[in-house]
């Protein structure tokens, strides 16, 4: 019988599942506040409403088999009021709870043994007296594309910025000179099985990541450490679906873990036109049973390159996506209608097929400058 997954959240994550849905027999049903959201036209049926809205939840439960999420903006309280009345949620909420607060997720690694950063819950200015400068500010909920996350560079930076922020709850963490930042996605299936993608090397300016490369290029040991790491919190969750993990690599070679994403992930859209299975397709896979299909890259290597708002405009920028589409790249636009600045609009992928990891890897490195020149033109500072 064909499956009816309910998405709570309509953005462009649950517009690329509901594309790769009808392939996997399942039909995709999303709560949304508005009607210009990505997946709307895709979606068999869509509620109307807030992500955070427990009783449109009720409804959309009322017709689904099994509800996912797009996002972790959700109140888990109400959810599992539905969760008693027997309304199937993969993730299961017990493996969401200690993920959606950051304060917690950090304390939750850390009990786990999972390397982290210095941290601390901020309650008092004297919290700040174990870390220097720089240093950085996190908000505890809510926070994505950079945003709720600040670096601090002086006392003066703090003294300013702290008032804004005083009803919001904050993390402390100290700054990481890292080496390079990486991520990596995964799956855990109802069933157990685990599937986990190559390690991505990610750039990230103003906390908004602009490009990643698959694979990165590291060691067999690191790649093995990554992938420990993330088996480990698959099943120390008694996870279920796609878990995304950013990482550091510090300058002397330490692993860092340093979030994680319980859903489907930007670094993982190279998946799409890259790997056999994309993350979509994963996703639905583990929360309806089915074994988990062949994930293995279908080139050596590819480049995902964000393409994000550098203005203030009403735009579909047609004529410059297609002549970066003319390069032989994959273009995957959001159908967003506003532009603003850092905000996500669509993707570029690039295959390669470089014959060592190393020409991989400046392939990758000057296609992206080509692809940014092109998108961006005089506007890349901008971002």
């Amino acid at each position: 019988m064909r499956k009816k997954i309910g998405v709570i959240g309509g953005g462009q994550l649950a517009w690329m599942m509901a594309q790769v849905a009808p392939s996997e027999d399942i039909d995709i049903l999303v709560q949304t506040p508005s009607p210009s959201d990505s997946a709307v036209n895709l979606a068999t049926k869509v509620i109307f409403a807030p992500i955070n809205d427990f009783m449109a939840t009720a409804k959309l439960a009322k017709h689904s088999d099994i509800i996912t999420f797009e996002n972790e903006f959700v109140n888990l309280d109400e959810l599992q009021k539905l969760a008693d009345e027997g309304v199937c949620f993969y993730p299961r909420l017990s493996s969401l709870s200690p993920l959606l607060d950051k304060y917690e997720q950090r304390c939750f690694l850390r009990n786990n043994n999972f390397s982290v950063p210095h941290f601390r819950e901020y309650n008092s200015i004297s919290d700040f007296d174990s870390f220097s400068f720089p240093l950085v500010l996190k908000a505890r909920r809510h926070g994505y594309d950079g945003q709720g996350t600040i670096i601090i560079h002086s006392q003066g930076e703090l003294t300013d910025i702290l008032p804004k922020f005083e009803d919001i709850p904050l993390l402390i963490e100290e700054f990481i000179p890292f080496e390079r930042e990486l991520a990596i996605v995964a799956a855990r299936s109802v069933k157990g099985e685990i599937k986990i993608y190559p390690v991505v090397e990610t750039y990230q300016h103003h906390q908004v990541c602009r490009w990643v490369i698959a694979p990165a290029l590291l060691s067999a040991d690191k790649i093995k450490e990554i992938e420990y790491i993330t088996e480990k919190l698959l099943i120390a969750l008694d996870y279920v679906g796609v878990l995304a993990i950013e990482l550091f690599l510090t300058k002397n070679g330490e692993i860092l873990v340093n979030e994680t994403a319980p859903r489907t992930h930007n670094s993982g859209h190279y998946t799409i036109d890259a790997c056999n299975t994309s993350q979509f397709a994963l996703q639905l896979q583990a929360v309806t049973g089915k074994p988990l299909g062949n994930i293995d890259l279908k080139t050596s290597g590819a480049v995902m390159i964000n393409l994000l708002g550098y203005e203030s405009a009403n735009s579909d920028y047609l004529e410059k996506r297609q002549h970066i589409e003319n390069l032989g790249t994959f273009v995957h636009w959001y159908g967003k209608s506003e532009s603003r600045i850092g905000r996500k609009l669509g993707h570029v992928t690039v295959l390669l097929t470089e014959n060592s990891p190393e020409k991989t890897y400046q392939t990758g490195k000057l296609i992206i400058e080509e692809i940014e020149s092109m998108w961006y033109g005089d506007k890349l500072t901008v971002i």
